[in-house]
């Protein structure tokens, strides 16, 4: 893969933000972004598990879904507390997916301040993710298409991001917003996936208290270095052309595939997987044929 490093700020105006990376659908990086909220010191494991300890939470670990379930279930269900202490105290690769703050702990939401980048965000869904430092969240993108802005707390993180001009190269799954399962983007096999070379993206290492520009349908790959929670905010898409793209993703694309999957169950999932590879070997072919 070819790897860059995203641009990196300690403080951006509105208009340098919207002009510079929002309308350019472009990622950035900002140092220390929520060191500014009064309560920054909020932000961590303690204060957690102090205030959801006795809540009960579903658990997922790296293994990619079930090909014979039309629906990803939790590997497991532990207590809020129990899951903070495990992957503090042990490598985990357990992780907690789509944590709504305003239905799950509101409280949280008084510690900070919605940031002025003129960013229409979704205030219904801020949402927290959990993980140990052994997870990683398979590489993807979301169905909604939202530009969202990703905040970084305890651990270090690595990201991936890859724009969808890269999609053939990435070996994408059709009628999904995931790659082959396969695919190690930590230690890339580039003579089983040859196509993979020539993906061109952008490697980000995040550490407390550090926000993610990702603009929206950016290909993301997240890697927990060390226990870790980050909070997604997020801004659905506002021009028609995204917006159309959106409810295709959301009502037909993504209600297709589920229907596929409960009927073909791992045959329809191994037929993609096939068709994915046969896309990214022609994608490879026409490009080593233009050089």
């Amino acid at each position: 893969m070819i790897l860059e490093n995203v641009d990196v700020v300690n403080d951006i105006s509105k208009e340098d933000f919207q002009k510079n990376y929002f309308k350019k659908h472009k990622p950035l990086l900002i140092k220390n972004f929520a060191s500014r909220w009064d309560a920054f010191d909020k932000w961590n494991f303690d204060f957690i598990r102090e205030k959801a300890g006795e809540q009960d939470v579903p658990l997922y670990d790296n293994k990619p879904a079930d090909a014979s379930k039309s629906t990803d279930a939790p590997v497991t269900h532990m207590k809020m507390k129990d899951y903070i202490d495990t992957i503090k105290s042990k490598p985990s690769d357990l992780r907690i997916f789509f944590y709504i703050i305003t239905d799950r702990l509101p409280e949280l939401l008084k510690n900070f301040t919605y940031p002025d980048l003129g960013m229409k965000f979704f205030k219904r869904l801020p949402t927290l993710f959990f993980g140990g430092s052994d997870a990683h969240v398979l590489m993807h993108y979301d169905v909604d298409l939202g530009d969202f802005l990703h905040i970084h707390f305890e651990g270090k993180k690595r990201i991936l991001l890859f724009d969808q001009k890269q999609s053939p190269f990435l070996y994408k799954v059709p009628l999904s917003v995931h790659t082959i399962y396969d695919v190690d983007y930590e230690n890339p096999d580039y003579e089983k996936f040859p196509a993979l070379k020539y993906a061109k993206g952008f490697e980000i290492f995040m550490e407390h208290g550090d926000a993610l520009f990702i603009p929206g349908a950016f290909w993301h790959f997240n890697r927990y270095l060390e226990p870790g929670f980050s909070m997604s905010l997020r801004a659905l898409p506002n021009k028609p052309k995204v917006f159309a793209n959106m409810l295709y993703h959301v009502f037909i694309m993504r209600y297709t595939d589920k229907l596929m999957r409960k009927i073909f169950k791992s045959k329809w999932v191994n037929y993609k997987q096939k068709w994915a590879y046969e896309k990214s070997t022609e994608a490879l072919e026409k490009r080593l044929n233009n050089t």
